[in-house]
């Protein structure tokens, strides 16, 4: 198949294709008129790439899954490489959740100190004397 039909179905753009190809990650075959060719084994890699980019990896993170489906793996997370790329993106995840949190909890107490502080006086009742008390 041609680039275009690759990111039609990929659900790309052939700049994207280019993109990929230029960082090592797709490689096409040329045709004798100098067209790029790719088959449904480029399809798998480019489809791999969007799911881990999708899930916030970033562009050279996908490098290990890539070249696990290269080396004939079912998956790109068979291989020990791709194994370790997970793991390091939890711990990466799990800081930014751990600094979200914190932030979350500040902001929290802020709010109560500011609420406090500048909270309307609540209506004073006073009670009316009546003729007769």
């Amino acid at each position: 198949m041609r680039i275009g039909e690759l990111a039609e179905r990929a659900g790309t753009s052939t700049r994207t294709l280019r993109y990929y190809e230029s960082r090592g990650l797709l490689s096409a075959r040329r045709a004798v008129n100098g067209y790029r060719e790719y088959d449904e084994d480029d399809l798998r890699l480019v489809r791999e790439i969007r799911g881990l980019l999708d899930f916030g990896f970033g562009l050279e993170e996908t490098r290990p899954f890539v070249e696990c489906l290269r080396a004939g793996h079912d998956a790109g997370d068979a291989c020990p490489a791709s194994l370790e790329v997970y793991r390091r993106k939890l711990v990466e995840l799990d800081a930014c959740i751990a600094r979200l949190q914190d932030v979350r909890d500040r902001l929290r107490h802020q709010l109560a100190v500011a609420d406090s502080a500048h909270a309307a006086p609540e209506p004073r009742c006073e009670l009316a004397s009546y003729p007769g008390d």
